[in-house]
């Protein structure tokens, strides 16, 4: 891979080049100097694959950096690891509200810092490999003269950008996977799922369907604004939700301001159809003394909750009253 490392201390950016010498076939180039990295990265023929940026530099900080790398255009998927002797939480929440991949706790070990690389190298050939897909898919279509909406599979994960807190699924996962036992009591993981969403995803183009998401993401995000939390989308129509501070909503009631905030962007189809849209929440899964594995495990109870309860509404729904209340609320 060709990477891009960034730190103030000349002697940290030696002890990365070796220990990345060490731990496969890298090129790494590094600089010192934030705004040089921005540079770089602009002008580079071959794009770089990876990012390691320290957090705390002069002038502009490891987190501004990561906000300006993913502003340009080709970086956005790029993966970004942090690299931070921090240990307050509120600095990594931070980081990967602006965009940070993962990252890694000085001091560095080698053994930490290939597996690290490793996960990432696996990432960026599985993107190269799914971008040569598409590109080929396009290009049958286009040979053929087709005009058809090219579906994205509905439990297909997909980066929702510009919403309050939304960061990707990978990243969401690292971000709990990584943080400590102290860090983790208080938290509360919980998703919501949208109900007969199958129906959604076959009636709507695939530019509507992603519209539809990145709407629902905006008012759970408008929901919790006044809480700390971090938000994905997980594919399928559900959102896992991460809070702290011994904060957990009353699902019913929680539920019920999002649908308000639906309601308030009087939501329409590409054909000018009304979208009535219902969550389902599944259980709040507290997150104490749950780290590393423990914590994806509560993810998976979350998000599982959440869809079989929205299948049990959906299935309520289907009763021609309830409909037609849901219909005219």
């Amino acid at each position: 891979m060709k990477l891009l490392a960034v730190d103030d201390d000349p002697i940290l950016l030696s002890i990365l080049e070796q220990m990345i010498s060490e731990s496969g076939d890298h090129t790494i180039t590094t600089t010192q100097n934030p705004l040089e990295a921005i540079k770089l990265a602009r002008s580079a023929n071959k794009p770089f694959d990876c990012f390691l940026l320290d957090i705390e530099m002069p002038e502009m900080d490891g987190i501004e950096l990561c906000a300006e790398l993913r502003k340009l255009g080709k970086y956005r998927k790029t993966p970004i690891l942090m690299i931070t002797a921090m240990s307050e939480k509120h600095h990594i929440d931070a980081a990967f509200n602006a965009g940070a991949t993962d990252y890694i706790n000085k001091p560095l070990e080698q053994s930490e810092l290939r597996a690290r690389l490793s996960l990432v190298s696996r990432a960026v050939n599985e993107g190269r490999n799914k971008a040569s897909k598409i590109f080929a898919v396009n290009a049958l279509k286009n040979g053929a003269g087709a005009g058809q909406d090219a579906k994205t599979p509905l439990h297909e994960p997909f980066d929702i950008e510009d919403v309050t807190g939304v960061i990707e699924v990978n990243a969401f996962e690292n971000y709990l996977r990584r943080l400590s036992r102290s860090a983790l009591f208080g938290s509360t993981v919980f998703a919501f799922s949208i109900q007969r969403i199958s129906e959604l995803h076959a009636e709507l183009s695939t530019f509507d369907f992603k519209a539809l998401m990145a709407d629902v993401s905006e008012a759970i995000s408008d929901c919790l604004s006044s809480h700390q939390y971090l938000m994905t989308y997980a594919g399928g129509g559900t959102f896992i939700c991460v809070t702290e501070g011994g904060w957990i909503p009353k699902p019913q009631d929680f539920t019920e301001d999002v649908h308000h905030a639906l309601r308030k962007m009087d939501l329409f189809s590409g054909k000018g159809e009304r979208l009535i849209i219902r969550l389902a929440a599944g259980d709040m899964v507290r997150l104490s003394w749950r780290p590393g594995d423990g914590a994806i495990s509560a993810i998976g109870e979350a998000h599982i909750s959440a869809e079989r309860r929205a299948a049990h509404l959906a299935n309520d729904l289907l009763d021609p009253g309830l409909w037609y209340a849901e219909r005219t609320a």
